[in-house]
């Protein structure tokens, strides 16, 4: 048989109410409507569902059962209308991501707000921190994702702290009196950016021997054993190792994570997508690019 939810939802907030004149004033109706609602879905289901006195009201065993089942209906059905109810929030939301950044998540996150928001159109930019940066800064974005250090003057939300180190190949030995061999990414990537400060302030000496735009080329240069280079600590995979304190390299300063937004960015849309990063960006994953 098919339960009519209006029914449902009468008998819940009866129980829950504790009542049919205070169930009637939460639904909007007359306590004779509530009565009338209770009957119909005591004659469908054949058994009495509640036991009424003139002092109390209690369910019978069936209407225990009963209750449960519809307050599960009505959750589900609750779910069902807030995943198909039209959204208000509609516009252009123009955001720069990392490639690593979220890992598998993003892709999942992507998902999410398409669904929650199907008015909205979504631009995603993918590219290096730095190049995020100076396109928020320019109004190119509405907001991005940045690796922030101490040496920037970034304002957002931090999502998490990330620490670099020097990584290597696990069985990579640097060759004696010869300069470091180094894999970088192109100039705007931070983690280029972070290596090579750090290294201008030693008397280390290193040669570039394999550059790539992408982390992928990166990390197989060092998982080869060609090279070393600077990875964020969630970075590391297996088959290397962190050397830093090794042939002279200097420690690396931590960053953080931080959603940055454009001048004129907080629309309603944009808002919305940020809050979604915030609530994914906080756990583990894979780090800089």
């Amino acid at each position: 048989m098919d339960f009519d939810p209006t029914l449902l939802r009468a008998f819940v907030a009866v129980k829950e109410a504790g009542g049919f004149s205070r169930a009637a004033r939460q639904l909007h109706l007359t306590q004779s409507a509530i009565s009338h609602q209770i009957r119909r879905l005591e004659e469908q289901v054949g058994r009495p569902l509640l036991h009424r006195t003139t002092r109390s009201l209690t369910l019978t065993e069936d209407g225990e059962d009963f209750l449960r089942h519809a307050q599960q209906i009505l959750q589900m059905l609750d779910a069902l209308a807030g995943r198909f109810r039209p959204s208000p929030v509609s516009g252009v939301v123009r955001v720069g991501v990392p490639e690593p950044f979220l890992g598998d998540r993003l892709p999942i996150l992507l998902r999410r707000f398409a669904r929650a928001f199907p008015g909205v159109r979504l631009d995603v930019h993918v590219s290096t921190y730095l190049d995020l940066r100076k396109m928020v800064h320019a109004g190119e974005l509405d907001l991005g994702v940045v690796m922030s250090t101490a040496k920037d003057d970034d304002v957002g939300t931090v999502l998490r702290t990330a620490d670099f180190v020097w990584v290597a190949s696990d069985t990579f030995e640097a060759a004696e009196d010869e300069p470091l061999p180094l894999a970088l990414s192109l100039p705007g990537c931070v983690n280029r950016h972070v290596g090579l400060d750090a290294l201008g302030e030693t008397p280390v000496e290193w040669h570039t021997v394999f550059t790539s735009p992408s982390p992928h080329g990166i990390r197989a240069a060092v998982q080869a054993g060609l090279a070393i280079t600077a990875l964020t600590r969630e970075e590391v995979e297996p088959g290397m190792k962190i050397v830093d304190g090794h042939y002279g390299l200097p420690r690396l300063p931590s960053g953080n994570f931080t959603l940055v937004w454009s001048a004129n960015g907080k629309t309603p849309a944009a808002q919305a997508f940020g809050q979604m990063i915030v609530d994914m960006g906080g756990g583990p994953a894979a780090a800089a690019s």
